[in-house]
């Protein structure tokens, strides 16, 4: 694991893939094998980002709705009491407290860092530390879990960059945005929202249907917008931008999506 004295050393590696002082920055990172600790990276990434700089993470709690597929895995093998009782039961999301769900624990010591401020949807909240992070979380409407009015429409607006730690495209959240701008099929969403005097209900909307299932393929073919690729712990790491990303799922998803 990180010893104290590879700090230094971890936010040159990290200005050598390119992240710079002022820089605002998405991350989605899988720590396995990189035998890197959560809160070293995270506070490197704050340090070579700097005091202008925002840090930004995928902070998902999909267990929270009983329209998800990490709902109907649970209940797969429940009786229809079973599977009643636990939904009840079910927490709703509180954006103060419920853990990031999948996302590695990168994005949740970032979600619990001192200062850090989250986004209040209830499926696909975004968190953030940085001198950024009330402005770039602060609008994201409950039927755009990654639209425009989210803070992924906020980070492509602001030239935001994307920097992947040995994980691969298929997790990259910004190909999602091109979902929007393409007329992808909408859905019906169902989740368990906290109330204000500290109850609980359930809400319903409607919402572009996410579909992940290409992004493999949209990610190997995407090289023209690619700025710098390196290694992290031992493990590949990128360095590309929201705009790039985006415009070129676009343009991918136009000709091949039907």
């Amino acid at each position: 694991m990180t010893e104290p004295g590879d700090h230094a050393r971890l936010v040159r590696s990290l200005r050598k893939l390119g992240v710079q002082e002022g820089m605002t920055l998405l991350v989605h990172a899988a720590l396995r094998a990189t035998g890197i600790h959560s809160d070293a990276l995270r506070d490197a990434l704050i340090e070579a980002l700097g005091e202008r700089g925002t840090l930004v993470t995928p902070a998902f709690t999909e267990a929270n709705s009983d329209t998800s597929d990490a709902y109907r895995a649970l209940v797969a093998t429940m009786t229809p009491e079973q599977a009643e009782t636990f939904r009840l039961s079910m927490p709703a999301f509180d954006p103060a407290a419920t853990p990031s769900q999948g996302m590695g624990r990168l994005a949740e010591s970032i979600r619990a860092a001192e200062g850090a401020v989250r986004s209040a949807h209830p499926q696909t909240s975004f968190a953030a530390v940085g001198g950024r992070a009330e402005e770039l979380l602060s609008d994201h409407t409950l039927s755009s879990h990654l639209g425009e009015n989210s803070p992924l429409g906020a980070l492509y607006r602001v030239g935001a960059k994307v920097l992947m730690i040995n994980v691969d495209f298929d997790v990259c959240t910004a190909f999602h945005l091109a979902e929007y701008r393409t007329n992808a099929p909408v859905r019906t969403y169902r989740c368990v929202v906290l109330l204000p005097d500290g109850g609980k209900k359930w809400t319903e909307y409607e919402d572009v249907r996410l579909d992940e299932s290409d992004f493999g393929a949209i990610g190997a073919a995407f090289t023209w917008g690619m700025e710098r690729k390196g290694l992290l712990g031992g493990r590949p790491a990128r360095l590309f931008s929201v705009r790039a990303a985006v415009d070129h799922a676009v343009a991918w998803m136009t000709e091949k999506r039907r």
